[in-house]
């Protein structure tokens, strides 16, 4: 009977645990368990300075269970909408910067890198919001990522979602 019975005096004892304790979980053990990222590229058929005019809503099969296919959807179609809104007047000033690229000496291009940066400032809010409000509640973090192309040497905007390592609950502070 008193096998089962754990030893009463040692209830209350508080342990101190060393670094080289096997029971203490490192950041590295956490990362190295994390599924890898999802990389939503562009799939629109425009680009201006690496940032494409729409991207995919299919849901991909790797947030089965993460998230709901509605509310990932309703995401995608928040940043498309964004791009809807920017992309076309960067176009037009990018074939305006071009035809008098010659005149100005470059200097033309000066606002579509300007209304490029914003339209990329207002997407990487826009999913800053989005994880506020869900993604982080679920153990995901969406964020705008500059890649290399597969095809290419060139650099494209992806949208990177992330999953955030579980912290057990007995990890010390």
């Amino acid at each position: 009977m008193s096998l089962l019975q754990p030893n009463m005096a040692d209830f209350d004892t508080i342990y101190e645990l060393d670094e080289e304790d096997e029971r203490v979980v490192s950041e590295e053990h956490l990362v190295r368990y994390c599924p890898e990222p999802v990389i939503m590229r562009g799939a629109g058929h425009i680009t201006v300075f690496g940032l494409s005019n729409k991207f995919d809503t299919e849901f991909p099969s790797v947030l089965t269970g993460k998230v709901a296919p509605e509310e990932f959807k309703t995401s995608i179609s928040r940043v498309n909408a964004c791009l809807k809104k920017t992309l076309p007047v960067n176009v037009k000033w990018l074939l305006c910067g071009c035809l008098c690229c010659c005149c100005t000496v470059g200097f033309s291009l000066w606002p579509v890198i300007c209304l490029n940066k914003r339209a990329r400032i207002s997407i990487q809010k826009l999913l800053e919001w989005e994880n506020n409000q869900l993604y982080h509640k679920l153990g995901l973090h969406w964020k705008l990522s500059k890649r290399k192309c597969e095809s290419s040497n060139m650099m494209e905007y992806v949208i990177l979602i992330e999953f955030l390592p579980k912290y057990p609950i007995f990890r010390p502070d």
